[in-house]
């Protein structure tokens, strides 16, 4: 290919092991610690200037994050010491291409050597401006993504501030015309989760019904990632068994007890979960009900081993059950914002899937970017006045 040769990894780059640092010794500040699964927490020092790039050595292997500001490499970590005059966004998404958790030369705990990945033999594009160009286009989906996250938690946050607003504080459209008796609202009265809302416990069919193939309907066990509103389907069951349907909260009922998804179609669900559905088909008001309530897991359950929770106890779960056309006016203004963010959230999938068809064939130079007038989105631009 014009405009590209074979050369090693370390010819366009060096990798140092990062730094040591525990809990104890950081101080709260703004500068992010980069683990090997991302940024772990802040500090108020930092090691490397940014732009930089780091790699996950040790644990999770090859993940690899591009960091803009100043940072602190984790020991668990390979960052960028040397760009040796190439773009940072371009390694950045050049390494995501290589897989390199499948250099793990760890004996019993997965481990990334630099001077392995260093010998890696590579096809590199020749000229800088190739490798802005194709950062630039690859960077465009990336910052529609980030607005589309920044949307997506900022109406959330709307929808939760609503809830707490009417159903916590207490200051729900009409309040100052409604009587209060003993501090609650009149009309309200204490209750359980059982009292409103229906739960199918998952229980897991036979392993060897288990497939990565799409053979049956999805199978999850447990809520995925802290924060996802849908789970992220990997394996499917080709056995029935409990259902959640599209609609239901998906609860985790074990390992931790309390987070959330809900089921974005038909899918079965294994002992780790319960489906739960409010009675009179309120469930945009039910998650935000749940969410509020189990802010922090592990609040009811008990186990020697892990935490869990069984139906009866769920099922009484304390709760109030405010006035019926309350709760039926929260929920038609939920499900308006709702709507818009799993309107979000595909749109969001859809630049994230032609964003990896684009990567390799990019990167490979099998999709040239010679002739395109590209547009540096406002992140790259940005870089290059830093």
């Amino acid at each position: 290919m014009t405009g590209f040769h074979q050369i090693s990894l370390g010819d366009v780059l060096t990798l140092q092991r990062g730094f040591d640092i525990t809990k104890s010794e950081q101080t709260d500040g703004e500068i992010p610690i980069v683990s090997s699964s991302g940024i772990s927490s802040y500090h108020n020092k930092w090691k490397v200037k940014g732009p930089g790039v780091v790699i996950g050595r040790k644990g999770t292997l090859g993940t690899v994050h591009f960091i803009p500001s100043n940072f602190w490499p984790h020991d668990t970590t390979l960052w960028i010491k040397d760009f040796k005059g190439n773009d940072p966004r371009f390694l950045n998404y050049f390494l995501q291409t290589l897989k390199l958790e499948n250099f793990d030369v760890g004996a019993s705990n997965p481990t990334l050597n630099r001077n392995h990945v260093h010998k890696i033999k590579i096809i590199f594009p020749k000229k800088v401006e190739t490798q802005k160009r194709i950062a630039a286009t690859l960077s465009a989906y990336d910052e529609l993504i980030e607005n589309n996250q920044r949307r997506i938690a900022l109406l959330e946050k709307m929808a939760e501030e609503i809830y707490r607003e009417w159903f916590v504080r207490l200051r729900f459209p009409g309040h100052d015309k409604v009587k209060m008796v003993k501090g609650v609202p009149q009309g309200w009265r204490p209750s359980c989760l059982g009292s409103v809302a229906k739960f199918t416990m998952g229980q897991s069919p036979s392993s060897e019904f288990y497939n990565e193939l799409g053979n049956g309907l999805p199978f999850h066990q447990g809520v995925g990632t802290y924060g996802e509103r849908f789970p992220r389907t990997i394996n499917y069951c080709s056995e029935d068994g409990r259902r959640a349907h599209k609609g239901d909260i998906i609860f985790s009922v074990r390992a931790p007890v309390g987070r959330l998804n809900i089921a974005d179609r038909e899918m079965i669900i294994g002992r780790g979960l319960s489906a739960i559905r409010h009675k009179k088909e309120r469930n945009h008001y039910l998650y935000y009900l749940l969410k509020t309530a189990f802010v922090n897991e592990d609040i009811i359950g008990n186990g020697s081993i892990f935490n869990s929770v069984g139906k009866d106890e769920l099922a009484k779960f304390p709760v109030f059950e405010p006035e019926p056309s309350l709760v039926e006016k929260f929920d038609a203004i939920a499900s308006k914002i709702d709507e818009q963010i799993t309107a979000l959230i595909h749109a969001t999938e859809c630049l994230k899937s032609s964003r990896d068809a684009l990567l390799p064939r990019l990167i490979s130079g099998k999709l040239s970017v010679e002739n395109l007038d590209i547009q540096f989105p406002p992140g790259m631009i940005e870089d290059a006045h830093a």
